[in-house]
């Protein structure tokens, strides 16, 4: 079961990390150049959209951070400092990035977007190295 659990772990944090940079490079830039008439319901679908992708993966990495913080018998750093990792981007994301979209959900504004933008490199960075952490994990429990 452990097993399972980390491999669900590993799985989740590189999908979060992928769509991370996604998000980063790609949608939250766009914003910037989204019609303006049309930008509350752009906003709408993006979030509607990529809730769907994000929220079951995100309950995922944090569920299974925790179960391999408080009962992996081996690695328990590695594995606790992986769980403080995804706390730390769940903090970030319903202190800061949700307001900001709370705030674009009332309409276009090019500072909150530039901030949006700035401050989703912290998420960005922290899974990617919760990405690698769980990579150099895997490797310490491999023969």
């Amino acid at each position: 079961m452990q097993n399972l659990i980390l491999i669900a772990n590993i799985f989740s944090s590189f999908a979060l990390s992928g769509l991370i940079w996604c998000v980063q490079m790609v949608h939250y830039p766009f914003f910037l150049r989204s019609d303006q008439v049309h930008f509350v319901e752009h906003i709408a679908f993006h979030k509607n959209r990529i809730s769907l992708i994000v929220a079951p993966l995100m309950i995922l990495e944090l569920v299974t951070s925790g179960i391999l913080s408080f009962q992996s018998e081996t690695h328990t750093g590695l594995n606790i400092f992986g769980f403080v990792v995804v706390i730390l981007i769940w903090l970030v994301t319903f202190s800061v990035q949700v307001p900001l979209h709370g705030k674009l959900s009332n309409g276009y504004d090019e500072q909150t977007i530039q901030k949006l933008i700035q401050t989703n490199w912290i998420r960005t960075f922290l899974w990617t190295v919760k990405s690698f952490s769980s990579l150099y994990l895997l490797n310490a429990i491999m023969p």
